[in-house]
Parts: structure tokens; sequence; C-alpha cells
């Protein structure tokens, strides 16, 4: 797989060198010439100096062969412009772009990126797991498919507890996929499954389904 990085900072040096290290075909753009210097002395002529916001760069490097575009630097608007040009100019099937503000991934979803991540919301999903009294964690989010999956906790105080799952009341985008209970194994709930206190419930849903999921599951 051809995949090209855009920002040779910390993030984009070591992306690089993973990647490489998966034995995936990888170059690196960086305007900073010390920095391009630094990666070639140490892992060959894997970096390209120049701005990968510029469509006469992107042509340079062969961009429309490219399978995915990942785009690291520290500025959103530079990441933004460099995965719309890589798409839209040059074909490239999968762009994946760093946002340092959370609330650009919705414009960045509008506007054609496959992929955004986000330190901020990262530090927050780990916090979420760490904190046991947290009802719902996010896990992932399929963003082609506009879901997102779940992870709510059953508490002792839960209405729900002692009810079967047919017994719920759940938004019509969510489905239950894994019940994990404090004892016994992990299992696919059928419809005369019945929750038990700390259990955990892996669930797929919408975005906007995810407070009215958690309702339906813990009765608050």
């Amino acid at each position: 797989m051809y995949i090209i990085i855009v920002g040779g900072g910390r993030l984009g040096y070591n992306l690089l060198k993973a990647l490489l290290n998966e034995g995936h075909e990888v170059l690196l753009l960086e305007k900073d010439a010390r920095i391009c210097r630094t990666i070639i002395e140490e892992m060959g002529s894997v970096c390209y100096r120049g701005d990968g916001c510029e469509a006469a760069i992107l042509d340079e490097v062969g961009t429309g062969r490219a399978d995915m575009m990942v785009a690291v630097t520290g500025d959103d608007e530079d990441n933004l412009v460099a995965c719309q040009v890589a798409k839209h100019k040059h074909n490239v099937p999968r762009t994946i772009a760093r946002i340092r503000n959370p609330q650009n991934a919705a414009l960045f979803k509008k506007l054609g990126i496959d992929v955004t991540v986000s330190t901020t919301d990262l530090i927050l999903e780990t916090i979420e797991r760490e904190v046991p009294t947290h009802p719902l964690t996010q896990l992932m989010a399929l963003d082609e498919k506009g879901l997102v999956i779940v992870d709510v906790k059953i508490s002792p105080e839960s209405a729900t507890v002692g009810k079967t799952v047919k017994d719920l009341s759940l938004p019509k985008e969510s489905k239950l996929a894994l019940v994990i209970p404090n004892q016994g194994n992990a299992h696919v709930p059928a419809a005369n499954t019945v929750l038990r206190a700390g259990d955990q419930i892996i669930a797929v849903t919408s975005p906007e389904s995810k407070e009215a999921l958690q309702i339906a599951l813990r009765g608050v």
C-alpha cells in the first residue's frame, strides 16, 4: 500500500516508522528542510520537502497512485486542504486527518474527509473507560455507516435489572451485540436474555440515539 503522510512532527515521524516497519511504501511530506534532512539521514529517501497542501507538490510525489493520505500537521486547516486536494484532484481512496479542535470533526466529514482523529476525543474516551461509574462509553465510530459502537454498564441501581431484552424499548437504530457479565462468559443477547447488575452491554447505534439507548438499557 502506498501511503502519503503530510507533516513531519513527532506524530508523523512515529507513524512513518511504524508503517515502514509493516512493509508499506510510505512517503512523508514536510516543509521544514531540517526535519526532512534528519529523516532522510535516519531512514533513507522516504521524506520529500514540500507543502502537502499544494497540488503541484502532490503531483510530483505521485499522489494519483496513493492508496491513502494521512495529514497530521498541527494545523487543522492544512490537514483539511491536503486531504481535499488528494481526494478530489488525485482520487485518493482514503483520507485521514488529524484535528486539534474536536468541533471541526463534523465539518471535515461534510467536506469529504473519510476519517478524523482527535487527540482530545481519544483522551476523553480513555477517561470514560477508566471511570467505573460512567454509564456509557463510545468505543468506536463507524463513520461510513453513520454508527457508533458503545459500551453501556448496568449498575445495581438500574431500573432494567431483571428485565429481559424483549422488554426493553430500544431505539430502532440500535442493536445489542454482546453481553459481558461480571461472572461467566460473554454472549450474544437473545430476546429472553435477562439483564443483571454489573453487565456490560456492547451495542451499535447512531450518534443521535446514544442517550436514548442508555435510558432504554439502564432505565435512567
